[in-house]
């Protein structure tokens, strides 16, 4: 089994600063990329941003400049700094990880989600 641990939304003013971070633990043979998905009320869930295992890294353009997207490889972690935040970025934040079996079987695991709400 793999869990997928996400950690600090909460709610932030316009203008501020969140960081949020993801855990992966269990078996996994093989890690593709890890990345940053949201969904706001009434809308699709939406990449926000990836990095592959080779560093790639990949936005969406509402979030260029103002989010930034790390990982640890070692740990099996990403995080996402979010600065400068609009009430547009408000939404549950979910993180994914793009995974290969053995077989070379491709699998996607998501976390629980994080609330992150940008209100005055």
């Amino acid at each position: 089994q793999v869990q997928l641990v996400e950690s600090g939304g909460g709610l932030v003013q316009p203008g501020g600063s969140l960081r949020l971070s993801c855990a992966a633990s269990g078996s996994i043979f093989s890690i593709n990329a890890m990345g940053w998905f949201r969904q706001a009320p009434g809308k699709q869930r939406e990449l926000v941003g990836r990095i592959t295992d080779d560093g790639r890294i990949n936005y969406t353009d509402s979030v260029k400049g103002r989010f930034t997207i790390s990982r640890d490889n070692a740990k099996n972690t990403v995080d996402l700094q979010m600065n400068s935040l609009k009430p547009e970025d408000t939404a549950v934040y979910y993180c994914g990880l793009e995974a290969r079996s053995r077989s070379n079987y491709p699998l996607f695991y998501w976390g629980q989600g994080t609330q992150v709400t940008v209100s005055s």
